[in-house]
C-alpha cells in the first residue's frame, strides 16, 4: 500500500474537535484581551443558536452512523465501512460540517470577529489537511465505490 502524505502531517496528530476548541479558546482570549482591536459586529443570538443546534445535530448523526457501522471515527484509523446513506447523501463530511456550523453559530451569537476567524481557520485546516488525507485513504480502501460516491456527493454541500 502506498504511503499517504498529507500537506501537514503533524496536524493529523490532533483530533478535529480539539482543534476547533483550541481555535475557539484562542478567539475568546483575543476578544477579551484586546476588545478594542476588533470591530463590533452584530450579535444574532437566536440565529447563532439555530445554526449551532443544526451543527450539533448533523455532527451527532454522522458520528452515530459511524458507531452503527462500527467504523473508526479517528481520521487516521483504519476505515472499515463506506457510509453513503442518511446525512452522507448530503455531504461527505457531516461531522466536520457540523463542527463548522457550531463555530459559525458561536460567531453569529457573539458577534466576535475572532470567532469568525477561528471558524475560517478550522474550515481551512480541515479542507486542506484532513479531507484530502481521508479521501486518499478511502480511495485506496474502497476504489471505484468511493469514486462513484465522490461523483454524486460533494465534499461539503
Amino acid at each position: 500500500m502506498r504511503e499517504l502524505h498529507p500537506p501537514c502531517p503533524r496536524m493529523l496528530a490532533y483530533r478535529p474537535p480539539r482543534i476547533a476548541m483550541t481555535l475557539l479558546l484562542a478567539a475568546a482570549a483575543l476578544q477579551f484581551a484586546a476588545p478594542a482591536l476588533w470591530p463590533e459586529l452584530p450579535a444574532l443570538p437566536a440565529g447563532g443558536l439555530a445554526v449551532g443546534v443544526l451543527g450539533v445535530g448533523i455532527m451527532l448523526r454522522g458520528w452515530w452512523l459511524f458507531r452503527v457501522h462500527a467504523t473508526a471515527i479517528c481520521p487516521t484509523a483504519t476505515t472499515t465501512s463506506l457510509i453513503t446513506n442518511d446525512v452522507y447523501r448530503l455531504t461527505r463530511n457531516p461531522m466536520y460540517l457540523g463542527i463548522v456550523l457550531m463555530l459559525i453559530g458561536i460567531a453569529l451569537a457573539s458577534g466576535s470577529l475572532p470567532c469568525y476567524l477561528a471558524t475560517l481557520a478550522f474550515f481551512l485546516i480541515i479542507d486542506v489537511v484532513f479531507c484530502p488525507y481521508e479521501e486518499r485513504k478511502l480511495k485506496q480502501a474502497f476504489g471505484p465505490a468511493y469514486a462513484r460516491y465522490c461523483r454524486s456527493v460533494r465534499r461539503w454541500l
